[in-house]
């Protein structure tokens, strides 16, 4: 049977928090000011107690978003600050790494953990293997549709919990490193910075392709699932997310009200009475183009426009002609529920002529005039917008609406509580006993209290109590939390109440319960520290220094196999788009008397168990890039298996989580600089370590394939003809880098970063740390490049050349010139 969600709400801070709770939220998600994916907002440590107090008094879970890779030098302090936080009365932990969650276990054991959608879980599998790790929850990825997250239900140990409103992002989450490589500020650690929300050429064999006012390639539109609640709520699912952090109270507000009404007439099996325009207040408070997306399936069409990056509010015209002082509009039939009035904030949107750098005109309406055909004429004030700059055909967005405000106060300065718990009491009521009233709450029978009469109860000589009167006495809970919905009498004799002894107690009892529910605390947790030395372990035995070097490939083409096969490392990788093509690439490596591997999906559904399945049958040692398959190999798999980076090891715990599930070898995540790799190699066994020495860091990872959307006409695989199979695409940014752009079997595309990233200066550093595995990964070289790149490193970790004469070398021969990109050391 079906559980109803819960709907869960973002606070940012205190205005967010009250909001939520108001307008009807059951859980509230958010960050202290460390350790959180939004480092821009947050509580302190000082201040969650509170936090936690206002919320259990309104019945309301408090999950706090623990949700960043954690660095070796910060376990001390996360373990600290998670049991603090624990013994503040937090119901759950959301966490993103794999070694804290298996931390909290020790630290917080009577406190639930939940795995971020930053896990990147979309299967069965990866949610078993997160279960796993005492996690009670996961937040899938928002790349799901309705039907894979039913399926995933189906065989589900632990609850699932799905985005349901909000931005997306185009990578999947966890999986971006673009604010790492181009700016040292790690998405995983809460410092995005949108480099998606950057307009982008495409590129088709070096020429740019036309694409009229699409100029943000990478900047998807907004999730809105309300209209798909009677499906979501059938799923099984334990919760619904509204992203939104850093949005404003007015839009938690608005988006928690309307999904707690769409939730509840859904669940009773109501239609969903949201009306035009309440729909368009959402959209008016933040959009970038509301749509179900990924939800309702596959429409590459559909996920990114590519007219703009920011919130638009509502379309509400279409510029027909300029006068002189005045601008004549169409409106949009779609704004009829909320009309263009005075006082309106308004965009002119000219993306379709104008270039992405360029101010936009707006300005605040003053007067709205009916005209000829139904358009409208509009005056703004004096030097608010430069008419020059206004066209026909411009776009008319409404970013700023004052009856919005109107809208939303009641739910911001409620004169009482809008949202009640429902109690119920028992009355127990003999003539020469005091008055006993037992206040429990329906949500959660647990929490009662009860309050007694100081003297006992006479008979009445009127009138007696009775079941109308106490309903009528203790139902008037005015400014309280509380709604009576059940009154149970235990009536002996007639005995007498007056009417103050009823109000006195029902103030006692609302406030006891209200303080017993805000003083709810877990039991205490284990020592931090402890149970941090005992998840890390004795330190490691001392290491040789300079132990020979292996210098792996990891190539991308059947041009590079070529050159790879000359070249003899000591293996192959292979991570090719056409996954049947795989065997015989196998069998040429095999047959060349060298170790191949082959590189897995780094997102793998319900409906792609074939994938697994043929991975198995190529009966050779694979990289394995996600907890999902990893769980589904098992411990058994005969043969060789080695953990990307995209299973996010950032410290000691993660990486010994991950290798004793059997890998032979772990790369770190992308988010540790160089020197943060080398500590890592010394807390572990440096042989466990493959670090990759040269790439083109992946910076984005995406459902969204930019060749169905900007190439074909197609929503999916199915009608899109495959332009990914034709000539090769990138992506250049307003600095001109071009990035190259690949799909892999699943058709999720990577976007490369244009310049190699590559580790000269650092070999020396961590070949004294005992690392022996160095891996360079290609892109779009070709084989000359293949060659020198691989022959110059081969050179280096010989000690035949110098770091410098290295990096001399690189620069020559990379495609696109070379950066240090994620290993920069800063200070260095």
């Amino acid at each position: 049977m079906p559980q109803k969600p819960e709907v869960m709400s973002p606070a940012g801070h205190w205005p967010q928090l009250h909001a939520a709770i108001e307008a009807g939220a059951d859980a509230v998600y958010f960050g202290l000011n460390q350790f959180s994916a939004r480092a821009k907002v947050g509580f302190t440590l000082a201040e969650l107690p509170e936090v936690m107090a206002t919320l259990h008094r309104r019945g309301v879970k408090g999950y706090l978003t623990f949700n960043t890779l954690m660095f070796d030098t910060e376990l001390e302090a996360a373990a600290r600050c998670a049991a603090a936080s624990a013994a503040a009365g937090v119901d759950a932990f959301i966490v993103q790494d794999l070694g804290i969650a298996r931390l909290l276990r020790s630290i917080a054991p009577h406190t639930e953990v939940h795995g971020s959608t930053q896990m990147s879980i979309t299967s069965a599998e990866g949610v078993a293997f997160a279960a796993q790790y005492g996690i009670s929850r996961v937040v899938l990825a928002r790349e799901l549709a309705l039907a894979e997250i039913a399926a995933i239900s189906q065989t589900s140990p632990i609850q699932l919990e799905i985005f349901a409103h909000g931005a997306l992002c185009v990578s999947y989450s966890g999986q971006c490193f673009s604010s790492e490589a181009w700016g040292g500020r790690s998405a995983n650690r809460g410092q995005c910075a949108q480099a998606c929300r950057l307009p982008y050429e495409l590129l088709v064999a070096g020429h740019m392709q036309p694409l009229a006012d699409a100029r943000y390639l990478l900047s998807p539109g907004d999730l809105y699932a309300l209209p798909l609640m009677p499906q979501i709520v059938q799923l099984g699912v334990a919760a619904l997310k509204i992203e939104g952090r850093y949005k404003d109270a007015a839009y938690v507000a608005l988006t928690t009200a309307a999904y707690r009404k769409a939730v509840d007439e859904a669940w009773a099996g109501l239609p969903l009475s949201i009306t035009p325009s309440e729909e368009l207040q959402l959209e008016q408070v933040y959009s970038r183009g509301l749509g179900s997306f990924f939800l309702s399936g596959t429409d590459h069409q559909a996920v990114v426009r590519g007219r703009a990056p920011r919130h638009r509010g509502i379309l509400v015209g279409r510029v027909v002609r300029v006068l002189t002082s005045s601008i004549l509009v169409a409106p949009e039939p779609k704004s009829a529920a909320a009309p263009l009035k005075p006082g309106d904030g308004l965009v002119f949107d000219a993306a379709d002529w104008r270039s992405p750098e360029e101010p936009e005109e707006g300005g605040r309406v003053y007067h709205v005039h009916p005209a000829r055909a139904g358009l409208l004429e509009l005056e703004f004030g004096y030097d608010d917008l430069d008419l020059r700059r206004i066209r026909p055909g411009d776009l008319l967005w409404r970013t700023h609406d004052p009856e919005l405000e109107r809208a939303v106060r009641p739910l911001l300065q409620p004169a009482a509580p809008l949202q009640r718990q429902a109690v119920h009491v028992h009355v127990r009521a003999h003539v020469g006993a005091p008055l006993e009233l037992t206040w429990r709450l329906v949500a959660n029978p647990e929490l009662q209290v009860t309050v007694r009469s100081p003297k006992p109860l006479d008979s009445a000589q009127n009138r007696s109590l009775d079941q109308a009167f106490l309903e009528a006495q203790l139902g008037r809970l005015g400014n309280t939390p509380y709604k009576l919905t059940a009154l149970d009498l235990d009536l002996q004799g007639e005995p007498f109440v007056a009417s103050s002894w009823l109000n006195t107690l029902r103030r006692e009892a609302t406030d006891a319960l209200a303080q017993l529910q805000a003083n709810a605390k877990p039991p205490a947790g284990g020592d931090p520290m402890a149970a941090l030395r005992a998840a890390l372990g004795p330190p490691p035995s001392p290491q040789p220094h300079r132990v020979p070097s292996e210098l792996h490939l990891l190539i991308r083409t059947p041009a590079q196999l070529n050159a790879a096969l000359e070249l003899r490392p000591a293996s192959i990788t292979l991570d090719y788009l056409d996954l049947y093509g795989l065997r015989p690439a196998v069998e040429r490596v095999q047959a060349a008397g060298l170790n191949v591997r082959v590189a897995s999906p780094r997102i793998l559904k319900p409906n792609e168990e074939r994938i697994v399945n043929f991975l198995r049958t190529l009966a050779c040692p694979l990289l394995v890039r996600s907890s999902g398959l990893l769980h589904s190999l098992g411990p058994n798999y005969p043969h060789a298996l080695y953990g990307d980076f995209s299973l996010n090891a950032a410290n000691a715990l993660s990486a010994r989580t991950l290798l004793e599930h059997g890998l032979v070898r772990l790369t770190p995540t992308h988010d540790l600089n160089a020197a943060q790799i080398t500590h890592l190699a010394q807390a572990l066994d440096a042989q466990a370590l493959e670090v990759i020495a040269y790439q083109h860091l992946p910076v984005f990872h995406s459902e969204h394939c930019i060749f169905c959307r900007f190439l074909s006409s197609g929503s999916s695989y199915r009608d899109c003809g495959r332009p990914c199979e034709g000539e090769p695409i990138a992506l250049r940014d307003p600095h001109g880098r071009a990035h190259p752009v690949s799909a892999d079997i699943g058709c999720r595309n990577t976007i490369f970063g244009a310049e190699a990233q590559h580790a000269s200066r650092h070999l020396s550093t961590w070949r004294n740390a005992g690392i022996s595995a160095y891996r360079l990964e290609f892109v779009h070289e070709d084989t000359t490049q293949v060659n020198a790149i691989t022959t110059a490193f081969r050179a280096a970790l010989n000690d035949q050349i110098s770091p410098s004469e290295l990096s001399r070398q690189l620069k020559q021969h990379a495609p696109a010139g070379i950066t240090e990109g994620s290993l920069v050391v800063v200070g260095r």
